[in-house]
């Protein structure tokens, strides 16, 4: 998978990643209202809380309860009491319970607990604790339903023929204290008697409206009588001790709270999610230029860390997690870097190469020279008269010296030819087995060469190449030449010709001489460099190998070296073959 689709995948990943975080921080802001909500109802009323609330709030160990302190606040501020029954109804703890309530219910006494009707003067809320677990418990919040108690007490001292409340002073006592008041009304909805709070006391009576908002009103505890033979209804309300502005303004100071907080944490996620995408991102970005700006400065090597740790790779040498999303360019970064740091190694031993060939030319051009500047000087002197004999052996050394330097010189500027494509071949077709077998008669019949033995294996039928007499001679010369000169004496040289599919010919030339080391062959082909092979390190020129490689590769050829040292060498030369 390249770059570009992985970071298609990460992005449409991390957008995905996004939605989720965005809709978990939504759900997250909704739970904290939601729950100021809840705290603020169940503040108000214990009994519109759930099992989980209590959960926390009571402790329950070896049939001994314990009630934590918010608890029995909310309980203590509602004028209830709670208590914890096992499922035999054995009562096993309890909290501001009255002394009338029993240490033990019957089945028939919770089913009147748990399915009361409104007209009960006690009010119980039941929850389940522990109900997932082999002993769940029965917890009851009960309170006094004053409403309905003051209706009780209230309504047997009515006189309906003349529509009067009649209330006594122990009962208006009761109302003041419970900040109630009690209307009768009428069967048109008219109130005929009140006392305490007015409420509807116009001459208007009540309405439909009228009586849904009253029914609805939050801030008063209602409850109501109708009297079926009088058709007369009476009305008693406890008003709350909280107002709706109070209730209102402590629950938007729970809200507000709760605002607060998520600003809060929504920077930190913001940047805790800054931090997560310059880790990811920016780091690598910014650790890869700092290798590209090494490699401007000529550091070709991956950034490293204080401790000298390569800065992309953990302890088992991978790719850390955070480069991975960019591997391909890393991995194009490093090929870069090797080839930039082989370049620089290769130009570095090369200027060191041609030095060292500039010296050694230099005197191999300063030995020929001071002998042909002393035999010239020895001929013209007037202080002594040479012999023909000698001034002809004068002359051959003078001759000798001056073709040496004349080949120097042809090789340096053909390499320099040869390397600037400036050398056109006229090529022929030519028996190479007849052109090789002329070559090495030439070899043989060199006095020089006397004590070499050489081989020749033809290839068993006629075989033909398009080359360049003239040069393609110079090639097998230089390989003859290198074989006989790096050799000792009694080397054997084989020279052999076959061919490849019918399609290349193969001219291979073996010796069992000295062979060459692995620094020589390996820099056999380039320029300058001179073997450390032969005692005659002061002979030769540097450029014989590389001027070889690019005539057989100007004919459109190749040619491999293979040594041992002591055990000889073979060089084959691959070249293509002229169909018949």
């Amino acid at each position: 998978m390249n770059i570009h689709k992985r970071f298609l995948i990460q992005f449409f990943i991390q957008l995905i990643l996004l939605f989720i975080l965005f809709f978990c921080i939504l759900i997250f802001i909704w739970g904290i209202i939601g729950f100021a909500i809840m705290k603020d109802e169940v503040t108000q009323d214990l009994a519109k809380a759930d099992n989980t609330f209590f959960s926390n709030r009571i402790t329950i160990k070896e049939n001994k309860t314990t009630f934590d302190t918010e608890l029995t606040q909310l309980v203590s501020n509602q004028k209830g009491w709670l208590l914890v029954l096992t499922k035999k109804g054995e009562v096993i703890g309890s909290y501001h319970a009255p002394e009338q309530v029993p240490l033990h219910f019957s089945q028939s006494e919770l089913a009147v607990l748990l399915l009361q009707d409104g007209s009960a003067s006690v009010e119980y809320s039941h929850w389940l604790v522990n109900e997932t677990e082999a002993k769940p418990y029965l917890l009851l919040f009960g309170r006094k339903n004053a409403e309905t108690e003051l209706l009780n007490e209230i309504k047997t001292g009515i006189d309906w023929n003349h529509q009067q409340l009649h209330l006594t002073g122990e009962i208006l006592q009761k109302l003041k204290k419970e900040n109630a008041w009690v209307q009768l009304i009428d069967s048109k909805g008219k109130v005929v008697d009140h006392v305490g709070v007015e409420k509807n006391t116009d001459a208007n009576p009540y309405s439909l409206q009228k009586l849904h908002h009253l029914a609805n009103k939050k801030s008063d505890s209602i409850d109501a009588y109708h009297d079926a033979q009088s058709k007369q209804t009476v009305i008693v309300g406890i008003q709350d001790s909280i107002s709706p502005l109070n209730r209102e303004i402590s629950l938007v100071k729970t809200l507000s709270k709760g605002f607060v907080v998520i600003p809060i944490l929504l920077l930190l996620l913001l940047l805790m999610a800054t931090f997560w995408y310059a880790r990811k991102f920016g780091v690598p970005l910014i650790t890869m230029m700092k290798w590209i700006q090494n490699l401007g400065n000529g550091v070709f090597e991956q950034p490293y860390d204080l401790h000298q740790h390569l800065v992309m790779l953990n302890k088992k040498g991978k790719l850390k997690r955070k480069y991975r999303l960019y591997k391909e360019f890393i991995a194009t970064l490093s090929q870069l870097t090797a080839t930039l740091k082989e370049n620089e190694t290769q130009r570095l031993k090369m200027t060191q190469t041609r030095e060292e060939w500039i010296s050694g030319i230099s005197h191999d051009l300063k030995t020929p020279l001071s002998s042909i500047s002393g035999y010239a000087q020895m001929m013209e002197s007037d202080h002594y008269s040479w012999t023909p004999e000698e001034t002809r052996e004068f002359a051959g050394i003078i001759t000798q010296k001056s073709t040496y330097m004349m080949d120097l010189l042809e090789d340096l500027t053909l390499t320099y030819r040869l390397k600037n494509q400036a050398l056109p071949l006229a090529t022929e077709k030519v028996d190479m087995n007849e052109f090789i077998r002329r070559t090495i008669i030439q070899f043989i019949n060199d006095p020089a060469n006397n004590e070499f033995e050489f081989n020749f294996h033809p290839y068993n039928e006629a075989i033909f190449a398009m080359i360049d007499p003239k040069w393609f001679q110079r090639v097998i010369d230089n390989l003859l030449t290198n074989a006989c000169k790096y050799n000792p004496s009694g080397t054997k040289v084989t020279i052999s010709i076959s061919s490849i599919e019918q399609h290349l010919m193969t001219i291979s030339i073996e010796d069992d001489g000295i062979g060459m080391d692995k620094e020589t062959l390996n820099n056999l082909f380039t320029r300058y460099y001179r073997g450390t092979n032969t005692s005659d390190s002061g002979s030769g020129t540097g450029l014989g190998m590389a001027i070889t490689k690019q005539l057989v590769q100007l004919h459109g050829g190749s040619i491999n070296v293979k040594s041992t040292p002591h055990m000889g060498t073979i060089v084959r030369i691959l070249i293509p073959l002229k169909q018949m």
